[in-house]
């Protein structure tokens, strides 16, 4: 009877220990493997589409590196249902916040009104911010 329930008992610790370990894992949303040459790889095309003089590459490039952004902060598991609310989750993962959401501002000038000016230098920037955010939730 003693084997019987040391089997039992061994039983119940494993499924103790893989229910424990599931919750342990799942913690902040059920992060996925995050791809990292993916992520250099669609870093390093962004960064080569900004053109000195043509403020459109200016644009553009922030407006991608902000979704690249958004698509790691989701795979991470960073929880929120807008790319605010999950930057808020992730904000003490940055080393660099307040840049990050200076970038994540202009993305929504860009997106939302009309005739914004966005120079070669302030492009730059926004894309120095992004990068580091990158880094630091571990996309690149």
């Amino acid at each position: 009877m003693t084997d019987g329930l040391m089997v039992v008992f061994l039983i119940v610790i494993v499924v103790v220990g893989s229910g424990i370990l599931f919750i342990v894992t799942q913690g902040r949303g059920g992060a996925k493997h995050i791809d990292v040459d993916r992520y250099r790889t669609s870093w390093l095309t962004i960064e080569q589409q900004l053109v000195k003089g043509q403020e459109a590459s200016s644009h553009l490039v922030i407006l991608n590196a902000d979704k690249l952004l958004d698509q790691a902060l989701k795979q991470n598991g960073f929880k929120g249902d807008t790319m605010g609310e999950r930057m808020k989750s992730a904000r003490a993962s940055w080393s660099n916040a307040n840049n990050v959401w200076g970038a994540h501002k202009l993305r929504n000038r860009i997106a939302h009104e009309t005739d914004v000016n966005v120079g070669y230098d302030n492009a730059r920037r926004a894309l120095a911010a992004y990068k580091q955010a990158l880094k630091d939730v571990g996309a690149i």
